[in-house]
C-alpha cells in the first residue's frame, strides 16, 4: 500500500514563505523520483519540481530560485521550501512519485505512478 500525504499548505501574503512536506508510506525510494505539481482552478496540472533518486533537482522556470525541493529518504519524506510566494503560485500542491531509472522526462503527469490528495496554498496580495 502506497500513500503520499501532503501537509504544510495554508494562506500567506505575497512575499511570504511556506514549507510543504510529503510523507510517502509503503514506497521504496530506490528507483523513484519524487515531485511536486500544482493545479490552480480552471488550469491544468503543472510541474513544479522533482528530485530524483540520485538527488538531482529540476524546477519549472517560474519557481526556479524561489522554491527548493529536498528529500530525506530515511524518513520517507520530501519537502518543498517556497520563498517569495506570489498570487500566481496559488494552487493545490500535489506530491507525486514516479518510478525512475533515468529514462523518463518527469515532466508529464502520466509518468507519475502515485499522487497525494494535495494541500492548498493560497497567496494573497
Amino acid at each position: 500500500q502506497v500513500q503520499l500525504v501532503e501537509s504544510g499548505g495554508g494562506m500567506v501574503q505575497a512575499g511570504g514563505s511556506l514549507r510543504l512536506s510529503c510523507t510517502a508510506s509503503g514506497l521504496p525510494f530506490a528507483n523513484y523520483a519524487l515531485g511536486w505539481w500544482r493545479q490552480a482552478p480552471g488550469k491544468v496540472r503543472e510541474f513544479v519540481a522533482v528530485i530524483t533518486n540520485m538527488y538531482n533537482e529540476f524546477y519549472e522556470d517560474s519557481v526556479e530560485g524561489r522554491f527548493t525541493i529536498s528529500s530525506e529518504n530515511a524518513k520517507n519524506m520530501v519537502y518543498l521550501e517556497m520563498n517569495g510566494l506570489q498570487p500566481e503560485d496559488t494552487a493545490v500542491y500535489y506530491c507525486a512519485a514516479a518510478s525512475f531509472n533515468g529514462r523518463r522526462s518527469l515532466r508529464l503527469p502520466t509518468e507519475y505512478d502515485y499522487w497525494g490528495q494535495g494541500t492548498q496554498v493560497t497567496v494573497s496580495s
